[in-house]
């Protein structure tokens, strides 16, 4: 996935894997380079410059599920500190009020991401300096933010019953320096409200797009103890990985985070999986994965839909379901699950 450090929030590309699915999953090194060198533009790279996955020693293993109909903390406290800062101010809060009245006295979520992903008073203020509309339009999708957290009440817990070992971190929602649209790890998922809001094109819904966007990331949760290890990621371990989320997030939730490569894809299977086929044991990721939005005529990310299509034939020919689910979190050899799977080009789906 790419990220254009010089405007446009034109994308950004959904989580990836583990240390960069490594470093090249996460953005390509010029790419982190430049976005950790100077906030020039909001660039986003499907969601995130990096829905980064990091993954900090032993975190994947800190969190656990919670008793079972218990629903995982989503915190959305901190957008409401946010607002309330910038509706004091008129607007234009300096770089002290942000540090000292919204991010000291943040949530560990809020704590966590700024540590991980360089966000500071300055650099917010930089941000709303730049562009100011981006966080004023940001406010109606706080106002969704309640429904949003009552409907991931009811959808995860349904994880836990599919997925016994499933871990259950919080989930926090906060105003960010508007990029990278969030963090997952092992400790926990981070979406910054901002950039997130501004993905209309990812689905035009902002309370559906919220919802489907984090179940995705929570698939990517459990992925960890499996995409942890790989240091050369193929086009296909990649569309694993997120087709595995893709599928996570509408087995749960009901729908795919990316709800707009279905529609497009359509009657064009066959064509674009005999393509993806020829490429998947490429290591150059970046015409299927994490390049953007892309066009009408090409959208970003078809690896995504492809990787969803093989991830679910996987678990329709699958007797036990159970097992199914299990083995698509815990895929060590990608090319023994697609063998597996059934997929072929232009396979019909149910």
């Amino acid at each position: 996935m790419s990220e254009d450090v010089r405007g446009s929030p034109a994308t950004a590309s959904m989580l990836i894997g583990a240390r960069e699915l490594k470093a090249r999953l996460r953005v390509g090194s010029a790419d982190m380079a430049s976005e950790e060198a100077g906030m020039r533009g909001i660039g986003m790279g499907l969601i995130v410059t990096a829905l980064l996955c990091a993954l900090p020693a032993g975190g994947a293993r800190g969190a656990t599920a919670p008793a079972a109909g218990v629903a995982p903390v989503i915190h959305i406290e901190d957008v409401e500190r946010f607002y309330r800062l910038y509706d004091a101010t008129g607007g234009h809060p300096s770089a002290e009020q942000l540090q000292h009245d919204y991010l000291d006295q943040g949530s560990d979520g809020l704590h966590r991401f700024a540590s991980v992903r360089r966000i500071s008073g300055a650099a917010i203020a930089a941000a709303l300096a730049q562009r100011p509309e981006m966080y004023a339009d940001a406010r109606r999708c706080l106002a969704a933010l309640p429904a949003v957290r009552r409907r991931l009440q009811v959808a995860l817990p349904k994880l836990a019953r599919l997925y016994p070992p499933a871990r259950f971190p919080p989930i926090t929602i906060a105003v960010g320096r508007g990029r990278p649209v969030g963090v997952t790890e092992g400790t926990g998922v981070m979406i910054g409200l901002e950039l997130l809001c501004a993905t209309e094109w990812l689905n035009p819904s902002v309370e559906d797009r919220f919802v489907h966007v984090i179940v995705h990331e929570y698939g990517h949760v459990e992925q960890l103890r499996a995409i942890a290890d790989d240091d050369h990621p193929t086009v296909l371990w990649g569309a694993l990985v997120e087709g595995g989320a893709e599928f996570t997030a509408e087995l749960i939730s009901g729908q795919v985070s990316n709800a707009r490569l279905g529609p497009w894809a359509k009657g064009r299977e066959k064509e674009l999986e005999t393509a993806f086929a020829a490429d998947e044991d490429k290591t150059d990721l970046s015409d299927w994965l994490y390049n953007g939005e892309g066009s009408p005529a090409r959208p970003g990310d078809l690896g995504y839909w492809v990787g969803y299509r093989i991830v679910k034939s996987y678990y329709q020919h699958a007797a036990d379901k159970r097992r199914a689910i299990r083995e698509i979190f815990e895929i060590t050899n990608p090319k023994v699950f697609l063998q597996r799977s059934g997929w072929y080009p232009g396979i019909r789906l149910q």
